[in-house]
């Protein structure tokens, strides 16, 4: 298994990662039916989702860190175990306050997993950081798309089975974590979180991950704000979302792969972004449920698309360590996601349904200007990571 780059620790990383993404979804198809049994509005629902990921950009400053002390192996199974309690917990809640602040929680213990997980598959994988990432997104992928699908298929029983469900499949994780990872051999000497706020000051670093806080802006009004816009019974929503995820993990996959080399990754990431700001326009200008659903579950392919160019580059423009250049870049890739869900709740109720599917174009082209304006640093610091690639591969 080694020879080919995924050991089996590596891809019981990779089935841990996409169930804890899963918890990042299985609430999609829900939110409305939380919404009714709490009396709660709109803005109030998305905190379900600000509050998890909120915490979890907060988190990415200290997840990174954490591990080089305790160890990956050890971080990932302290992640794993607070998932588990809060998402119980999350099931157990009674108001939408409570609910918000176990998935506050919950997003602590998958920051702590998450950005662990991608140092763990790259630092164990022997196939280069590109395919390894390909590994990380692809679970990603699956797991964002099994989420709603899962919180569809309970949630048509009741809103508080998603939580129970997902909390014993991150269990399951949980075992297969512990039974099968191990530590890389080459370990990483203690950081501290000044480490992060060094790094935000490296310029290609903090462009990439600028870019990648719009980018997941727009990702997660996507995924946050449109069930709410759509309004559908959570079983309709969880196949819609189910489909958009395929998409975004077989692009994340398979379509990344074959244009990267061919276009190259600067330009694929800029003419992608426009396509998805060009899809988040048409949602803002045209009605009725099937054009939404269709433009919704087509986005899909730029996500996936997006997603491994970001996290590719996260590690590849980053002259520091693997967990630095991932927690930099996870803790403003975060930090938009996290505005996403409110922000777009509250312009929604406050001013129009479809404003906030113009407000993320709009910050999907800011995210493309910028990576013009820096397209020549960014092309060189590719350039470089490539060469010391192909220098080690050929020794």
């Amino acid at each position: 298994m080694a020879q080919h780059g995924f050991p089996r620790a590596v891809l019981a990383t990779a089935f841990a990662t996409m169930i804890a993404f899963m918890g990042i979804g299985v609430v999609d198809p829900i939110l409305a039916e939380i919404g009714r049994e709490m009396g709660a509005t709109d803005a109030q629902v998305e905190m379900l989702f600000t509050s998890y990921i909120a915490v979890m950009s907060l988190a990415m400053l200290i997840s990174g860190v954490l591990s080089t002390r305790l160890g990956g192996r050890r971080t990932m199974l302290l992640g794993l175990g607070v998932v588990v309690v809060f998402a119980t917990l999350s099931g157990l809640s009674n108001s939408v306050g409570a609910l918000a602040t176990a998935r506050g929680f919950w997003g602590l213990g998958n920051a702590l997993f998450t950005s662990t997980a991608l140092v763990i598959i790259v630092g164990l994988s022997t196939g280069g950081t590109a395919r390894a990432i390909t590994l990380y997104e692809a679970a990603l992928g699956l797991g964002i798309s099994a989420g709603p699908l899962l919180g569809g298929l309970l949630g048509s029983f009741s809103w508080r089975f998603p939580f129970f469900g997902t909390a014993t499949l991150m269990l399951l994780a949980l075992l297969a974590t512990y039974f099968t990872v191990h530590e890389p051999e080459r370990k990483e000497k203690p950081r501290t979180a000044r480490d992060i706020f060094q790094a935000l000051g490296h310029r290609d670093v903090l462009t990439n991950a600028l870019a990648g806080l719009g980018y997941s802006y727009a990702f997660f009004t996507i995924l946050t704000y449109s069930p709410i816009y759509l309004s559908l019974p959570p079983l309709d929503l969880g196949f819609t979302y189910f489909g958009w995820g395929i998409l975004v993990a077989l692009s994340s996959v398979v379509i990344v792969n074959y244009l990267r080399p061919r276009v190259g990754p600067l330009r694929l990431l800029q003419v992608n972004i426009l396509i998805f700001a060009v899809l988040m326009l048409a949602l803002a200008l045209v009605r009725g449920v099937l054009p939404v659903l269709v433009l919704i579950v087509v986005s899909g392919l730029f996500c996936g698309i997006a997603n491994a160019l970001f996290t590719t580059m996260a590690i590849e423009v980053s002259p520091f360590s693997r967990s630095i250049s991932s927690g930099t870049y996870n803790f403003l890739r975060w930090a938009g996601a996290a505005v996403a869900p409110v922000l777009s709740g509250f312009l929604a109720q406050t001013v129009s349904p479809q404003l906030p599917f113009t407000i993320a174009a709009a910050i999907l082209v800011a995210a493309t200007v910028l990576l013009t304006v820096r397209q020549r640093s960014l092309a060189q610091a590719l350039e470089a990571e490539a060469a010391v690639y192909e220098g080690a591969s050929s020794d």
